[in-house]
């Protein structure tokens, strides 16, 4: 069943990707879908602090990976946009990440759709800018928060 909130600034969005991370347990997979610029990095960063991790948080465009270990688990923050052949996931040793003990977060999920594992949660964030210009509808599938 999936859940929809509305955040109306970024840090709302903020404030919902950090109770996110609060609630993650180890194993979690958080499949994140949405256009550019909806928030997905805003999101991540919430979800980020929320396991505990202190520093800078932005998106790996170009490593494809970052791992942060000082949280209270281990948050591994995929961003998969610029992934030209699926096969270079192999490469970075994706399954370990994806069916470990931290945290997985991938931004642009749905362009590795199949190898995501079958449980993993799926939140999409899109924008509506006939409401207002910082408003996002966040719809999670997975995720009890």
């Amino acid at each position: 069943m999936a859940e929809i909130f509305e955040t109306y600034s970024a840090q709302e969005t903020f404030a919902l990707g950090q109770k996110t991370g609060r609630e993650a347990k180890p194993g979690t997979v958080i499949a994140l879908i949405g256009d550019l610029g909806v928030g997905k990095t805003v999101f991540t960063q919430g979800v980020a602090a929320g396991l505990g991790v202190t520093g800078p948080v932005n998106s790996p465009t170009f490593t494809i990976m970052q791992v942060y270990e000082e949280g209270r688990l281990p948050f591994y923050h995929f961003d998969v946009y610029r992934i030209g052949d699926i096969e270079e996931m192999d490469e970075i040793g994706y399954e370990d990440c994806f069916y470990g003990k931290g945290v997985c977060l991938i931004e642009w999920a749905d362009l590795i759709g199949e190898l995501l594992p079958v449980d993993a949660c799926r939140v999409k964030i899109e924008k509506n800018l006939e409401k207002v210009l910082d408003y996002r509808r966040i719809i999670m599938e997975g995720l009890a928060i």
